[in-house]
């Protein structure tokens, strides 16, 4: 989900867990196709089960004044060296002591290893409540507790569930009870079946006094000893008692089988975040599917608050459309024949520094000792090479004045007058020598030029229904020029099966490349004002990858598989051969 709520930027509204979901782990404990598909390509197949992990937490302290924290787990892996990896971090909840996070936290449970987990709690300040969760800074949000277990313990539990006690560190001589934090573990299911259905309510009951209520849906796995796992929730549809939400779509992780019961809950929403009950139905995915068939509504009960018969409302629950399909993930496109094409550009612009000296990124040492490009060229061009089948790139540089005396935004790397490809990272070395030794660093720095040149290849190949996807490769400083003119075509590029993969060297500034990037929740926006269909920018900072924070490898295929799915999916374009769903 784009935003760090169970909702917009109205207050904790947004839909959450019922869409189609693309990859988003972030670290090496977590599932990463593009990445695994690497690593056991070169023989290293680690023993391991993918593991999903439910939290929640009962009366956890408050830190706000006028209303209940927002509490957002993060869950880290400590290393060997006593360091901590983040693995991943939950959505926000507004108002609420009693949290039952609905985003579940993915890790590699390996058998040979102890695996110490640490869990912290923390109350999400309201500045940052429209802010994506991965992008928070967790220093500026207040600290509720924190709990560590190792994984095999929870994994040999009977229940695989474990209660932990919170406890933090908040001064000399204070003692504080700091609630618990609940840990459920469940192996992922490995199955591409997912429904999809739209789901509305008519006459539901008003529970607002001065207008009609705000419903919403939430739905929840029943397990064994009445154990309830939350596993999406619809978005709220403000002042409406026949709501009409939008399609929910389920994987078999989240439903389990046809046959296990669901607890669909329809609730008023409360920016207070006591939801308050509208009333409740259970049914399994195979009765919601005969729901639907049968054209039948279901009418929602109310629990009796005594041993009595629950109460059967005029609410009701209608199923319009319940649809059951394979949902593909990435590595059945590239195994399937799916080709990756790369293409890349290099920044000649003079902000990168005179070559002849050594604070040059461009610098041309004597020594032979590469310099910031190379260094990139060849730890990024490693990792994309072996996704490209022929291994021929298209190459440019951009913002150099070239023998014509010229400065040009798209020149071909290696020189020639015709034909912009080289074979392999050596084909992209060598024709980088030569454009240094030829090409003089000029500007200023425009990134439109080489963006429409590598939309105009994927739009040819899209004319010809080619079962290819394009990632457009940018080695830059990160001073751009024209970032109107950048976005503009960014936004055109965003129908196109295209990424963008930004890699900044150096220790600029890289603002402008993370506004590119669009993590902060927001899609581009062109100077016409079309916005972009999806996100296809990712930057990464050389630096990083150099202090040892991200392995060069996850580093650049983090966002990958999911641009990738995004755009096939919305196309409904299967991998080769596979029969239309």
């Amino acid at each position: 989900m784009g935003n760090c709520l169970t909702g917009d930027v109205a207050g904790g509204k947004q839909a959450i867990g019922g869409v189609q979901q693309m990859p988003t782990s972030t670290n090496n404990a977590g599932q990463n196709d593009a990445v695994d598909f690497f690593f056991r390509s070169r023989g290293q197949y680690p023993l391991f089960s993918q593991i999903e992990l439910s939290l929640s937490a009962s009366n956890l302290i408050d830190r706000d004044i006028t209303s209940k924290s927002d509490p957002m787990a993060v869950m880290y892996l400590r290393k060997k060296d006593g360091n901590l990896e983040e693995v991943g971090r939950t959505e926000v909840i507004l108002n609420s002591l009693n949290p039952n996070w609905i985003e579940k936290i993915t890790v590699s449970f390996q058998f040979e290893t102890v695996q110490t987990l640490v869990f912290h709690v923390f109350d999400v300040d309201t500045r940052y409540h429209n802010v994506p969760v991965k992008t928070l800074k967790l220093k500026e949000q207040d600290y509720l507790g924190e709990a560590t277990c190792v994984l095999s313990e929870v994994m040999t539990k009977p229940n695989r569930s474990m209660t932990l006690n919170l406890h933090g560190n908040f001064g000399a001589g204070v003692s504080r009870k700091l609630g618990t934090l609940s840990v459920q573990a469940e192996e992922t299911i490995a199955s591409k079946t997912v429904v999809e259905m739209n789901l509305r309510s008519v006459n539901l009951d008003n529970k607002d006094l001065f207008s009609k209520s705000d419903p919403f849906l939430r739905i929840s796995r029943l397990v064994e000893n009445s154990i309830v796992v939350p596993v999406c929730r619809t978005e709220v549809v403000d002042n409406n008692l026949n709501p009409i939400w939008k399609p929910v779509c389920l994987t078999m992780q989240q439903f389990g089988s046809k046959d296990t019961p669901l607890l669909i809950e329809c609730l008023d929403f409360n920016t207070s975040g006591n939801h308050e009950l509208i009333g409740r139905t259970e049914k399994s995915v195979a009765e919601l599917e005969r729901l639907c068939q049968q054209r039948e509504a279901i009418n929602f009960v109310y629990p009796s608050t005594s041993h009595g018969r629950n109460k059967v409302l005029k609410g009701q629950l209608i199923v319009d459309r319940f649809v059951e399909k394979v949902q593909y993930s990435f590595l059945d496109y590239i195994s399937s024949g799916f080709e990756l094409n790369f293409m890349v550009a290099v920044d000649f612009t003079a902000s990168n520094g005179d070559p002849r000296t050594p604070s040059s990124l461009h610098y041309n040492d004597p020594s032979g000792r590469l310099n910031s490009y190379q260094k990139a060229i060849v730890e990024v061009g490693e990792v994309i090479q072996f996704y490209d089948s022929d291994r021929r790139f298209p190459a440019w540089g951009f913002g150099g004045r070239t023998a014509d005396g010229h400065v040009s935004h798209a020149f071909n790397l290696n020189g020639a007058s015709y034909g912009d490809e080289v074979v392999g990272v050596e084909g992209i070395m060598s024709a980088y020598s030569s454009a240094l030794a030829n090409v003089a660093l000029a500007g200023p720095t425009l990134f439109s030029h080489v963006v429409d040149k590598a939309a105009h290849t994927a739009s040819q190949s899209l004319s010809q229904n080619s079962p290819k996807y394009f990632v457009l490769l940018i080695i830059t400083d990160g001073v751009l020029t024209d970032m109107a003119g950048t976005i503009d075509a960014l936004v055109r590029a965003s129908d196109l099966p295209l990424s963008v993969l930004i890699v900044g060297v150096g220790n600029t500034d890289f603002t402008q490349m993370e506004i590119l990037d669009a993590d902060k929740g927001r899609r581009l926006e062109s100077s016409t004002g079309r916005v972009a269909t999806r996100d296809i920018v990712q930057f990464v900072p050389m630096k990083d990858i150099h202090s040892g924070q991200v392995s060069v490898v996850q580093a650049l295929l983090e966002e990958l598989p999911g641009q990738f799915l995004s755009y096939v999916r919305c196309r409904n374009i299967n991998p080769v051969g596979a029969p239309a769903i």
